[in-house]
């Protein structure tokens, strides 16, 4: 049998048509072969740039990206078919998409299979998330992915609002007290339904006692009785409101989320 040369490759695809380079890559995407999927849908928008195809390349190319492990360029395909085809039917997913690879960025093999603290980690990602998911929302509220939209938005405001706290934690361990208030003061402002809010609100307590505030950590120590009579309720973060397990005993161990 005679062996194929690249040069021969090339020759073939060169004329192949706009429906065959995307049925050949909706394959190798179905077959999860990334790559070859990102390298077929590229050359279908350089050599078809117009039409239903190309459109769809687009969208696909953006999933093929993500699931590559190459979040940054499925945010800017994302974006760029957004900014183009702003009316397009499929633009609820692509925010929708984007909210996924923000939700999931930075998590590695370790934080795959031993669970840690999120709220401890740079929240940028997670701002942004948050970000694509309430555009989809506001912006497509009956969409099918809104549901999913709206569970995603609380579990990101948990993360947000305990980061905050640790901030706040970390000052106070500074001796930073007016800052560690101004921290409290923005996650209940911010995130009033979180399960941070009660924590803050004693950690406001405090510091107001620290700076010579009593008056204000008097206030603050009456909304803290009114509001939570029966003490404070569980963490809302899967990870803080258990005990830990083995894996993350040795993790904790080891200080690899410090």
């Amino acid at each position: 049998m005679d062996l194929v040369t690249p040069d021969e490759d090339v020759d073939e695809k060169a004329n192949w048509t706009a429906s065959q380079f995307y049925d050949e890559a909706k394959a190798e995407l179905k077959d999860e072969n990334y790559l070859n999927a990102i390298e077929l849908y590229e050359s279908l928008e350089t050599r078809y740039p117009f039409g239903r195809f190309a459109q769809q390349a687009q969208i696909d190319l953006a999933y093929a990206y993500y699931k590559n492990d190459d979040p940054d360029s499925a945010i800017a395909t994302a974006n760029r078919f957004i900014r183009v085809h702003p009316r397009h039917a499929s633009v609820d997913y692509l925010y929708y998409l984007k909210g996924l690879i923000n939700f999931n960025r930075g998590i590695g093999f370790l934080e795959r299979y031993l669970p840690t603290d999120r709220s401890q980690r740079d929240p940028g990602a997670a701002v942004n998330s948050l970000d694509d998911f309430e555009t989809l929302l506001r912006r497509f509220p009956d969409s099918k992915y809104a549901a999913d939209s709206k569970q995603r938005i609380v579990a990101l405001k948990s993360t947000l609002a305990l980061y905050n706290l640790n901030v706040a934690k970390y000052y106070i361990k500074r001796g930073a007290h007016v800052a560690a208030v101004n921290r409290t003061k923005h996650i209940i402002e911010k995130y009033p339904r979180s399960t941070a809010v009660p924590r803050a609100l004693l950690l406001m307590v405090s510091s107001y006692k620290e700076i010579g505030m009593n008056d204000l950590a008097a206030d603050a120590q009456k909304i803290y009785n009114l509001n939570y009579p029966n003490g404070m309720p569980p963490l809302d973060n899967p990870v803080l409101s258990r005990k830990p397990t083995t894996s993350e005993k040795i993790w904790e161990f080891l200080e690899l989320d410090k």
